[in-house]
């Protein structure tokens, strides 16, 4: 594991895992090598978000929004009603059932579950990048460096995110922002234009 994503492991600490668990039916056995393909599926899709300036911008004001406390609060957000559907909409777009799949593959878990699991995993991410966020200091640049450096990372020690990188990158030209934006519009293109504002406006709480 690299940085944000051992981070993020450590914030939920068994406990949390366990909870986790639970709350989707998944074996509590399997759940650390659950976690640790998932969180990069997000990680990489928001690294791939922030290659775009319009992107950066609305990451970094949607964790404004958002803080760490939700790890001391994961009752709260098992109990339902979160905003991760509405996240995992403009970090994965379309390829969100492709991700599920890929994730069932690599780990052994049926995609029902996964598909359950990556809802409550969202908004614990955008917790945990707004604590680096407040702490380092980092403007768009910032987070975009430090999500690429993570996706990196985790790249050297898993090429192409055992699949998911080509899943992620819809039309190849390493952004899925365009891609989700395209759904959006219906034009299937790179259109950028109202992306701050329609991203922002989704991921915040």
């Amino acid at each position: 594991m690299s940085g944000l994503l051992d981070g993020l492991m450590n914030q939920l600490g068994p406990t949390g895992a366990s909870q986790l668990a639970d709350a989707v039916g998944a074996d509590e056995g399997a759940m650390g090598g659950l976690l640790s393909a998932a969180l990069p599926a997000i990680l990489g899709g928001l690294a791939n978000n922030t290659q775009q300036p319009a992107g950066a911008a609305s990451l970094s004001k949607a964790l404004d929004s958002h803080d760490d406390s939700i790890f001391g609060n994961l009752g709260s957000l098992l109990g339902g009603g979160g905003d991760g559907d509405a996240i995992l909409g403009h970090v994965l777009g379309p390829k969100r059932d492709a991700v599920q799949q890929n994730l069932a593959g690599q780990t052994g878990v049926d995609a029902s579950t996964i598909a359950k699991l990556l809802p409550l995993l969202a908004p614990l991410v955008m917790g945990y990048l707004s604590k680096q966020k407040k702490d380092q200091g980092l403007d768009e640049a910032g987070l975009g460096s430090l999500l690429g450096q993570e996706r990196q990372s985790v790249e050297a020690k898993q090429p192409g995110l055992g699949g998911l990188a080509s899943i992620l990158d819809a039309n190849g030209d390493g952004s899925v922002m365009d891609d989700v934006l395209g759904m959006a519009t219906g034009s299937g293109g790179n259109t950028k234009g109202g992306l701050g504002g329609l991203l922002g406006k989704l991921l915040k709480r």
